[in-house]
């Protein structure tokens, strides 16, 4: 009998991915780390085991449905999962040109190409917690980044739907709500970004956040409220505040 903790983390190689991976490693836990970088992706895997875990790494895209389903299946059936973060994503500015379906496809695909695959094997487990990375920008369109703004609030829908769905088969389910982190997501931005967080301190809040099984994990609380705030207000007026939001480099 073996007490060893299983976590698998997309988009483990850079960001908030990375931070995750750190926090959780530790002897015990099995680290399945996916990203695109390979040699990132290695470094962040040595890290991990210099702190005592295992780690198994993959470049396989998340955007490659068949391959990386194989993937998780292979992973899964060799040390079953007990914690899946479905944290890859990408960014983009206020274009809803093509580059619209690239984000969906990476955001919200690739979120389904990860979460998919282990929904009836935890339920037969009846044990298991999904973590899904949506936004702030997740409680409202964006019109300086709508792409990334509907994936979002589509990963939001699909956890909230998910948590009551899965429950009674023991399945946990909790949506991250990140403000501004700073990552080399962030980093291309020339606006000031309020409250923005370190990558650790968000990964200790997200971990804290699935420890403690709720249902949204929203951080930092000032952002939150701002947040809410704008999503609530009439139509005619957040369309008012949002259209004077600074816009990404290339919008």
């Amino acid at each position: 009998m073996t007490n060893e903790k299983t976590v698998l983390i997309t988009g483990a190689s850079s960001g908030i991915g990375h931070a995750l991976a750190l926090s959780y490693a530790a002897r015990g836990t099995r680290l399945l780390l996916t990203g695109r970088d390979l040699n990132r992706l290695e470094r962040v895997a040595s890290d991990c085991r210099t702190r005592g875990a295992e780690a198994d790494i993959s470049t396989v895209p998340v955007t490659d449905r068949l391959g990386f389903e194989a993937q998780i299946e292979k992973w899964d059936d060799a040390h079953p999962i007990d914690i899946v973060i479905a944290n890859a994503g990408i960014s983009g500015g206020s274009s809803a040109g093509a580059g619209f379906y690239g984000i969906m496809h990476t955001n919200l695909d690739g979120t389904l190409h990860t979460v998919m695959p282990l929904i009836e094997r935890m339920k037969a487990r009846k044990s298991g917690h999904i973590a899904l990375m949506s936004s702030m920008a997740g409680w409202r369109g964006m019109p300086n980044a709508p792409a990334y703004s509907v994936s979002k609030m589509a990963v939001r829908a699909l956890g909230e739907a998910l948590r009551p769905l899965l429950a009674p088969d023991g399945v946990k389910v909790s949506v991250i709500f990140p403000g501004f982190i700073k990552t080399p997501l962030t980093d291309v931005n020339n606006f000031t970004m309020p409250f923005l967080m370190d990558a650790d301190e968000a990964a200790a809040c997200i971990k804290k956040g699935i420890d403690k099984n709720r249902a949204r994990i929203a951080f930092p609380l000032p952002m939150l409220i701002l947040s809410r705030l704008v999503a609530a207000l009439p139509l005619c007026i957040g369309d008012r505040i949002l259209a004077r939001a600074p816009k990404k480099p290339g919008s």
